[in-house]
C-alpha cells in the first residue's frame, strides 16, 4: 500500500488547481487530509474545472473551496488569502503552481508576450508568497517551537537549467523562480517557514498536449527521457505532499527534480 503523507488538519492553498499539475497536487494533498483552496482564473472555462475539483475532493471525503484569482494581480492575490482564512481560518501549505507558456521567436516575441508570462510565472509567486508569509507569521495561536509555521513549494521547471530556444520568456521566469526561492528558504529558516521547489519535466498535461498526443511526438519526447516514460500529474504531486509534510522537516532550499532523467542531458550519453 503506498504511503500518503499525513497533512491532516492543514489548510494548502493550491495555485492554478483546475486542471494538468494543480489538479493533481489538489487531489493528492486533500487525500492526505488537507483541506484545499482551489485557486483558478475568473473565466467561466476555468471556473468550471475548479467546480469539479472542489467537487472530486468533496465526495472523497474531503473539504476544499474553489477561488477565483488572476495571481499576477496584487489585489486578486490578497483576495485568495482572505478565502482561505474566512473558509478554512488560515494557511499552512502555499503551492505555487499556476504558470503560462507564450513561445515566439526572440525577434517575433513582444513586450506584451515576455511581460504576460513574467507577471504569471515570477511576480504571480512573489506576490502569493508575500501573502503567505504574512499568513504564517500572523497566526494566532503560534504553532509550537518544534514545528514549521508554514511551507511554501514552488512548481519550477526543468527549464530553470535547461535553456528553452522559442521560450526565453518562460526559461527567464523558471530561472527566476529558482533564484527566488532559494532566497526565501534563506531568509525565512530562522522562521521555521521552509522553503523549496519541485521542478517537473515532461508531464502529461494540457499545456504541453503537442508533445505527447500523437505517437510520433510521444517518440521524439521519449529520447529526450532517459527512464523511458512521460510523467504525469500525480508524480509531481506525490512530490510535493512529500514537502509539505512533516517527514521532509529537515528539507528547506532544495529543488526536487522530478523528471525521469531529462536534465541529465540523454542527448550527450556516450559523446562526452
Amino acid at each position: 500500500m503506498r504511503h500518503v503523507a499525513d497533512l491532516s488538519g492543514r489548510v494548502a492553498v493550491v495555485t492554478g488547481a483546475n486542471s494538468g499539475i494543480g489538479r493533481g497536487v489538489a487531489l493528492e494533498l486533500a487525500a492526505a487530509g488537507a483541506r484545499v483552496v482551489v485557486n483558478h482564473r475568473p473565466e467561466e472555462d476555468s471556473r468550471r474545472r475548479a467546480a469539479e475539483v472542489v467537487d472530486a475532493i468533496a465526495q472523497a471525503g474531503g473539504a476544499a473551496v474553489a477561488a477565483a484569482a488572476d495571481i499576477s494581480r496584487e489585489d486578486d492575490v490578497e483576495q485568495l488569502f482572505r478565502v482561505a482564512r474566512d473558509h478554512f481560518q488560515g494557511v499552512d501549505i502555499l503551492v505555487n503552481n499556476a504558470g503560462i507558456e507564450q513561445p515566439a521567436a526572440i525577434q517575433d516575441m513582444t513586450l506584451a508576450q515576455w511581460q504576460r508570462v513574467i507577471d504569471v510565472n515570477l511576480t504571480g509567486q512573489f506576490l502569493c508568497s508575500r501573502a503567505a508569509v504574512r499568513a504564517f507569521l500572523g497566526r494566532q495561536p503560534k504553532p509550537p517551537p518544534d514545528a514549521a509555521a508554514g511551507k511554501i513549494i514552488f512548481i519550477s521547471s526543468v527549464h530553470e537549467v535547461i535553456p528553452w530556444a522559442f521560450q526565453a520568456n518562460y526559461a527567464a521566469s523558471k530561472g527566476g523562480v529558482s533564484l527566488l526561492m532559494q532566497s526565501l528558504a534563506q531568509e525565512l529558516a530562522p522562521m521555521k517557514i521552509r522553503v523549496n521547489s519541485v521542478a517537473p519535466g515532461a508531464i502529461r498535461t494540457p499545456i504541453n498536449a503537442p508533445a505527447w498526443n500523437t505517437p510520433e511526438s510521444l517518440a521524439a519526447l521519449l529520447k529526450l527521457i532517459p527512464y523511458g516514460r512521460i510523467g504525469e500529474p500525480e508524480d509531481v504531486a506525490r512530490a510535493v505532499a512529500w514537502l509539505a509534510s512533516d517527514d521532509s522537516d529537515y528539507v528547506t532550499g532544495s529543488t526536487l527534480f522530478v523528471d525521469g532523467g531529462m536534465t541529465l542531458y540523454p542527448a550527450f550519453r556516450g559523446a562526452g
